[in-house]
């Protein structure tokens, strides 16, 4: 089976029944070493969902971890929006914390379990390989997982690690962001709202709205095409040159500002164009169409596949960092089309872009929201002997809580 590799989920599951979208899928029943633990599962993402069964199996490596390991292993019995026409994958990895582990953070990960039975080191690492191919291509673009370890032949120069922010999502700090060399001079604080992460299931590079709002506007004003469709920005068109003319030297180099694990210290890593304009489809003889990869976002800065393409990314679990290296394979026409560079000062930043108050465990939610509730009721008594007589009643109901998930992939194979 091929597997979607998801930084931003914490359940291994894959087809437990036949699917129009999917080639193949794993049968149970013709498993002996296959145990059903009769737990129904429901994940959720941006893009998609499916409800199974828990279960464990064992499992084999074809490479570097010989033995046999007993994981946790959901089989997805129904799905809506999740295995999409033309998918070449048949499942999903979670490489995320327990945390966000589903139906709750007992279910040990696939990644936890290798660590704890093949005693690997506690790290992983993750080169993806494909930019400036086409999107919807056939096949894969190649790249590398590494359990356990960093395969120094995938990368160049220097590793230049983050903080891990908070161990649910691969949650970092962003300090600001750079377009043409030029900072946005937003707030620290709007690049983390509400939190900023490192998610290989998500294909586009993700904005919160503000900060998407000034990077259209950044690029738009330092690119050499003066009058553009709104619609390329917001991602209902694409746009269209002759084959033969390559459209990114028309538009500027995106800088993303990192948190050194030395606080006083950042770095920065960018993308050129050939990482964010994106070629889609051929029309004709004559044009190529790209995309533009990066889109708003209503709760989270996302580095999605679009800039995880540029660079091997060391997830040091150990050490709760992590890493990013230049990958030699993010080159188009021979030229590198990513870059990383520091130290940099952090003395023009707050000592803290993150804030301080999550709360994003459905149960912290829920306890948050009855808190609140008492608190609302016991002041409404109040109100009530001090003006009225205690004739009426205030109902107070708990919100429904939204649990955000990464988005998956679509019309991309890693």
């Amino acid at each position: 089976l091929n597997i979607l590799v998801d930084t931003g989920s914490s359940n291994f599951a894959v087809a437990g029944v036949p699917d129009p979208d999917v080639t193949s899928y794993f049968d149970p029943e013709l498993s002996s070493t296959y145990r059903s633990e009769g737990i129904e599962v429901t994940v959720k993402y941006s893009q998609g969902s499916w409800t199974g069964v828990l279960g464990t199996d064992v499992i084999t490596m074809p490479k570097g971890l010989y033995g046999s390991y007993t994981i946790n292993i959901a089989t997805i019995l129904e799905s809506e929006n999740f295995f999409l026409p033309g998918v070449k994958w048949h499942g999903i990895l979670g490489l995320a914390y327990d945390a966000l582990a589903k139906p709750s953070s007992s279910v040990e990960t696939f990644f936890d379990s290798l660590v704890r039975q093949a005693k690997i080191p506690n790290i992983f690492s993750l080169q993806m390989c494909g930019a400036g191919l086409p999107v919807s291509g056939s096949g894969t673009n190649g790249g590398s997982l590494v359990l356990g370890g960093i395969e120094p032949s995938l990368y160049t120069g220097d590793i230049w690690y983050t903080p891990i922010k908070e161990e649910w999502y691969y949650q970092v700090e962003i300090l600001k962001l750079e377009v043409g060399g030029q900072n946005l001079e937003l707030d620290c604080r709007e690049y983390n709202a509400d939190k900023a992460i490192v998610d290989s299931g998500t294909t586009l590079l993700r904005l919160p709205e503000k900060v998407f709002s000034a990077v259209v506007q950044a690029i738009a004003r330092t690119s050499l095409i003066q009058e553009f469709s709104s619609g390329f920005w917001t991602g209902s068109q694409l746009a269209c040159w002759d084959r033969a003319e390559k459209p990114w030297s028309l538009f500027p180099k995106l800088s993303i500002y990192l948190r050194d694990e030395n606080s006083s210290r950042s770095f920065r890593i960018s993308i050129l164009p050939q990482l964010y304009i994106q070629p889609i489809l051929v029309i004709g003889d004559n044009l190529q169409c790209y995309r533009f990869s990066i889109s708003s976002s209503t709760n989270a800065l996302v580095i999605g596949a679009t800039v995880m393409e540029g660079f091997y990314v060391i997830f040091d679990r150990a050490q709760r960092r992590v890493g990013f290296a230049v990958s030699p394979c993010a080159e188009v026409d021979g030229f590198p089309v990513s870059e990383i560079e520091g130290p940099f000062t952090t003395a023009d930043v707050a000592s803290n872009c993150v804030s301080s108050v999550s709360f994003h465990e459905p149960a912290l939610w829920i306890a948050s929201y009855a808190l609140m509730s008492l608190c609302g009721i016991i002041l409404l008594v109040l109100i009530v002997l001090l003006l009225i007589p205690p004739r009426c009643q205030h109902r107070y109901t708990d919100n429904d809580v939204v649990n955000d998930e990464s988005s998956l992939v679509r019309h991309r194979w890693k």
